[in-house]
């Protein structure tokens, strides 16, 4: 029987973190999952670990491939995937034991939810919640503020496909894969919760982003979503005028009121 929810961890340079990784995803409360372990490559003894959690249950499974980059691992679970769920887990998180039980139960009452993602509390060089807040296009337009460890129903990759691997540099393909699903049939939940728990660190690969190489990368998002943001910008242009007139209107009675009072004076 096939599960309800695939949980899927590319793993690189990981050996140091994922044991808590695997440990947070056997505590949770859900129970209908298989996880797979994804192998990208990597240079490093992970590969022991994941053994070790495949005796100890079966619903962990280890795939091995070469290289090829975040993207490129996740496609590779999003294609030996089973579930009707899909949870993006990097290998140096941990998900929290009621995320997936809550968010399959709002999936299950509302058929045209997409995602459902959630706030994070911070650990290892940073530490504090993460509160991400109710989906806001015009700032997804501006920057990725939603993380990839979110419960993405199976059908939205069947509808939008898969992480884009051909970006300049890897590190933006949630954003990138966020802005795809604004324009399909589906719709972002934010559970009002923590859901995950985010290592901060300074080797880690946001970090390792250097200011021409996050250009390249918005540059390159910006010129493939090109109708997305001119759409956006005009509905906004919209919205300023608008807001402009009100404005104007509301400095002119205050104007209008002063000089009354002048006049009866």
């Amino acid at each position: 029987m096939k599960p309800a929810l695939t949980i899927i961890i590319p793993c690189y340079n990981s050996q140091k973190t994922l044991e808590e990784t695997l440990i947070s995803v056997f505590n949770q409360e859900y129970k209908d999952w298989e996880a797979l372990i994804i192998n990208d490559g990597s240079p490093d003894n992970l590969e022991e670990i994941a053994l070790k959690w495949l005796k100890k249950d079966s619903r962990f499974k280890y795939f091995k491939k070469e290289n090829g980059g975040l993207g490129s691992a996740r496609n590779y679970g999003l294609n030996k995937s089973t579930g009707k769920y899909i949870l993006p887990l990097d290998s140096d998180n941990k998900i929290h034991p009621n995320f997936a039980t809550n968010a399959l139960e709002l999936f299950k009452n509302n058929n045209g939810i997409g995602v459902v993602y959630g706030n994070a509390m911070y650990f290892g060089d940073k530490v504090g919640k993460w509160e991400v807040g109710m989906f806001d296009k015009f700032k997804m337009l501006h920057h990725n503020y939603i993380d990839a460890c979110s419960i993405i129903k199976k059908e939205v990759f069947d509808e939008i496909g898969f992480y884009d691997t051909d970006m300049p540099y890897q590190g933006h393909e949630d954003w990138e894969f966020w802005l795809r699903m604004i324009s399909s049939s589906f719709s972002f939940y934010y559970l009002n919760e923590i859901t995950f728990d985010y290592r901060v660190s300074k080797g880690s690969m946001i970090n390792q982003f250097n200011q021409n190489m996050i250009s390249e990368n918005i540059s390159y998002i910006r010129r493939k979503h090109y109708k997305l943001y001119t759409d956006s910008y005009n509905k906004l242009y919209i919205k300023y005028l608008k807001l402009n007139e009100v404005l104007d209107k509301g400095v002119l009675i205050r104007i209008l009121r002063r000089l009354k009072k002048i006049k009866l004076k």
